[in-house]
C-alpha cells in the first residue's frame, strides 16, 4: 500500500540512508557507469571497424572485376586523346573534358564536331542526346539505391558510365539485394581514373603516333560492349528489345543526321520491352 510505503520511508533509520550515500557506494556506482560506457564505446568502435573493413573488401572486389574493362578502355582512350589534340585541344583540356563529362560516346561526338570557334549550342545538344541513355540507366538503377542518402546517390550517379552501371546492376541482381556502394565505387573509380589517365596519355603521344586507328584501337570499345551483353544474356526472348533497339538505331543513323539514333534506339527498346512484358502477364 502507498501509505505504508511512505510510512516505512519516513521511519527508515538514518544510518541506513547514510550507508546508501556513502563515498564507497557512490564510487562503485560511478565505476559501474564508466564500465558500461567503455563497453558501449568499444562496441561502437568495433562496429565502425567492421563496416570499414567490409567496405574496403567490397571496393577491392569491384576493382578486380573492373580490370578486364579497364584494359579495354586503354586503346579507346588513346584514340580519343589523340583525336582531341588533332582538333586543337591542349594537354590540359583533354583530362578536363573526360573528367567532368565521363561519357566516351558524347566525348567522341563533341571532338568530331569541334571547330574553331566551336559551335557550343550544337555540341551541348549532341552531348545531351548521346548521354540521354543515362536517364534510362538511372531509372533501372533507382530501386537498388533507395537506401542511400541523396549525397551518396548523386556521387554514385556522377561516376556512372555504361560499364560501371552494367557491372554494378548485375552484381546487385545476382545477390538480390541493394547496390553495394563499396563494390560500385571500386568498379566506377577504377574505370574513371583509367579513362582520364589514358585519354591524357593519348593526347600526349597522339602527335607522335599519328592516326592510331590504323592499329585497330577503335574496335576495343565495341568489343567491351559485346562482352557486357554476353554477361547480361538471359535468352533469345529477353533479347528481343535489344534487337528492336539495334534495328531502329541503325535505321535512324542511316536516315537522319546527328545523334538521334541514340534516343531512338533507347526509346524503341524500352517500348518493346514494355509490350513484351504485357504479353507475358
Amino acid at each position: 500500500m502507498p501509505i505504508f510505503d511512505d510510512f516505512s520511508r519516513k521511519t527508515q533509520p538514518k544510518s541506513q540512508t547514510t550507508a546508501l550515500l556513502s563515498p564507497s557506494c557512490v564510487a562503485q556506482g560511478v565505476g559501474n557507469l564508466r564500465r558500461e560506457e567503455v563497453v558501449q564505446v568499444t562496441d561502437c568502435v568495433s562496429g565502425d571497424v567492421s563496416v570499414r573493413s567490409q567496405a574496403r573488401s567490397e571496393g577491392w572486389r569491384g576493382l578486380k572485376d573492373s580490370i578486364p574493362v579497364m584494359l579495354g578502355f586503354v586503346p579507346f582512350a588513346l584514340v580519343l586523346g589523340a583525336r582531341a589534340t588533332a582538333k586543337g585541344f591542349s594537354l590540359g583540356e583533354v583530362p578536363l573534358m573526360t573528367g567532368l563529362n565521363f561519357g566516351g560516346g558524347s566525348e567522341f561526338a563533341a571532338v568530331e564536331l569541334w571547330t574553331s570557334p566551336p559551335h557550343v549550342l550544337l555540341i551541348v545538344a549532341i552531348t545531351f542526346l548521346v548521354n540521354s541513355r543515362h536517364l534510362l540507366m538511372g531509372a533501372a538503377l533507382a530501386p537498388f539505391i533507395l537506401h542511400l542518402s541523396k549525397k551518396k546517390a548523386f556521387m554514385a550517379l556522377f561516376f556512372m558510365c555504361d560499364e560501371s552501371w552494367a557491372i554494378g546492376l548485375a552484381d546487385a541482381k545476382k545477390s538480390n539485394t541493394t547496390l553495394s556502394l563499396g563494390y560500385f565505387f571500386g568498379v566506377a573509380l577504377g574505370l574513371y581514373f583509367s579513362w582520364v589517365i589514358f585519354t591524357t596519355i593519348g593526347a600526349f603521344v597522339g602527335p607522335v603516333l599519328g592516326d592510331v586507328t590504323r592499329y585497330g584501337f577503335d574496335m576495343a570499345f565495341p568489343a567491351v560492349f559485346f562482352v557486357m551483353l554476353a554477361g547480361m544474356w538471359k535468352g533469345a526472348k529477353a533479347a528481343l528489345p535489344w534487337l528492336v533497339s539495334l534495328l531502329v538505331a541503325a535505321t535512324t543513323y542511316l536516315v537522319f543526321p546527328g545523334a538521334w539514333y541514340v534516343p531512338a534506339g533507347a526509346v524503341s527498346g524500352v517500348f518493346s520491352a514494355f509490350l513484351l512484358a504485357r504479353t507475358d502477364v
